[in-house]
């Protein structure tokens, strides 16, 4: 309470505003540190979604971009449990006129259902349809031609191995991808600690059963999503936190078979980009700017 009170006292001294930082960097995108301009008719806002899954309906959000539309769409997965949902980053890629959609797995944070990994791919088609549903298209200003999905962690390899199936994407981002199959492969003891330390906000599940579910997702590797996205274009974006060879893996297989159209990035950080999430989001609209205007979103 006694810094609280210093800190507004110093404010006070200099007129209610923030000291002065530093200009804004030129090569970053201006929607990281910019607002768009306000559009009274067409507002930025907020949707809470109910999406149909597996007989439930699961948490969602949708951050909708300023201006009539439509707008070229994110769906950005979390990863295992969930901490770090990334929604600095959705906020940086709507100021850019996207929206972005966030959904919560069966049986994570809230949604209803009971966890379980299998289901985990099972709802990402399930939002991908909702947001191409013509009803959905129309109230949420949605461009259908113009999705991409972005996953970090788990969610990047829920990302590859749906996107080998939906080749109508427009691009897929990855970001610190875990691999679920190798965990699955892993021995019994470091699947039940790792399941230990991930299982907070998830329903139905010990540490136990986690770890006998997840050797089920061994015939998911990310490598055997290649074949399928040799035509996507693919982000993938890896950091310093014992995961970037699987995603190497992948790309190696995406370019031997005959895919040209990957961006590699690698950053010096932690597995949540905690010291870069700048660079996360100068990476990620950088490279949606240039889908964008290939694809003429």
């Amino acid at each position: 309470m006694r810094r609280l009170l210093a800190t507004a006292a110093a404010l006070a001294t200099l007129g209610g505003a923030w000291p002065a930082g530093p200009a804004p960097n030129a090569d970053l995108p201006p929607a990281i540190y910019a607002d768009p301009a306000p559009d009274s008719a067409h507002p930025a806002r907020m949707a809470v979604l109910h999406i149909p899954s597996g007989g439930v309906k699961i948490n969602g959000v949708a951050y909708l971009a300023s201006g009539a539309g439509p707008h070229p769409t994110v769906i950005l997965l979390h990863g295992l449990p969930g901490n770090e949902k990334n929604l600095d980053l959705a906020q940086a890629i709507r100021r850019d006129g996207w929206n972005v959609v966030t959904f919560n797995y069966r049986g994570s944070w809230g949604s209803p259902g009971v966890f379980r990994f299998g289901q985990n791919l099972e709802d990402a088609d399930a939002v991908l349809a909702y947001v191409r549903d013509p009803a959905n298209v129309q109230a949420l200003g949605i461009a259908p031609g113009c999705v991409v999905m972005a996953g970090h962690s788990m969610g990047g390899w829920v990302t590859v191995t749906t996107a080998a199936h939906h080749p109508d994407l427009a691009g897929i981002v990855t970001i610190s991808a875990g691999d679920m199959a190798g965990l699955g492969a892993a021995p019994q003891a470091i699947r039940v600690k790792e399941m230990a330390d991930n299982m907070e906000s998830l329903a139905g599940v010990t540490a136990e059963s986690m770890a006998e579910d997840v050797t089920g997702m061994t015939r998911y590797p990310m490598t055997a999503a290649a074949s399928g996205l040799v035509q996507t274009p693919y982000l993938a974006l890896t950091s310093d936190d014992g995961l970037a060879a699987g995603t190497d893996a992948l790309v190696r297989a995406v370019r031997a078979a005959g895919g040209t159209q990957v961006t590699t990035e690698h950053v010096t950080t932690d597995h949540s980009w905690s010291d870069h999430r700048v660079a996360l989001e100068a990476a990620v609209l950088t490279w949606l700017e240039k889908l964008r205007a290939a694809r003429g979103c």
